[in-house]
């Protein structure tokens, strides 16, 4: 399941920290973290899955929960091979999870 589904305080710290309170099998509120720094990287300009890093080449970074659905959207201006900054976002529901309580990468 999507994390944001089960998640309350969604917000990203010092543009690489993901932090929320995540419900667990127990329905309590856990307090959860996962530095997206481990899992999302920059390709060239364009955020990449399984990559890393993503922060060090990157400015502006934002964050927001988006639409109707609240889905939690990362933003930043990553820089490509030729020095140039692509503004790129990702949606972080895409692939980060909730694991009773905890952040986990699919």
């Amino acid at each position: 399941m999507s994390f944001h589904l089960s998640a309350q305080n969604i917000r990203v710290d010092d543009g690489h920290i993901l932090r929320a309170e995540l419900q667990n099998g127990d329905g309590d509120w856990v307090e959860a973290e996962l530095d997206l720094n481990t899992v999302l990287g920059n390709d060239d300009g364009i955020f990449s899955w399984g990559g890393g890093d993503f922060s060090i080449s990157a400015q502006g970074v934002t964050f927001e929960i988006e639409g109707a659905d609240g889905v939690p959207v990362l933003r930043a201006g990553l820089t490509n091979m030729n020095g140039d900054v692509n503004w790129h976002d990702v949606n972080l529901a895409e692939r980060i999870t909730n694991n009773d309580g905890q952040f986990e990468l699919q």
